[in-house]
């Protein structure tokens, strides 16, 4: 299903909560080669989508990224955030279609 751990899993929750806020709603997929039990290795390309405003999505993606390598350590994460007002991207759909959600 995803090659992360249940704590790595657990980490990358409570980082997005902290940031967005905990009872902010919002889905968390998994996409990319980590999404796909068959590979090995690769990044953590995480997508977060949320319908609430997020008045600065670069800082909030930033506090999210620093949250999570404190948690599991230095590792190569990805993060794309999709608030209220992100325009669609291809990316979202791939990530979609394509991932897993935590």
């Amino acid at each position: 299903m995803a090659r992360l751990s249940s704590y790595e899993i657990t980490s990358i929750k409570r980082s997005t909560e902290a940031v967005i806020g905990e009872s902010s709603p919002y889905v968390l997929w998994l996409f990319g080669s980590r999404a796909n039990d068959s590979l090995r290795g690769g990044d953590i390309d995480l997508f977060i989508e949320t319908p609430i405003d997020i008045p600065n999505r670069a800082i909030a993606m930033c506090q999210i990224y620093a949250k999570i390598i404190l948690s599991i350590g230095d590792r190569k994460v990805d993060i794309l955030l999709k608030d209220k007002k992100t325009a669609e991207a291809p990316i979202f759909a791939i990530a979609r279609t394509t991932g897993v959600r935590l």
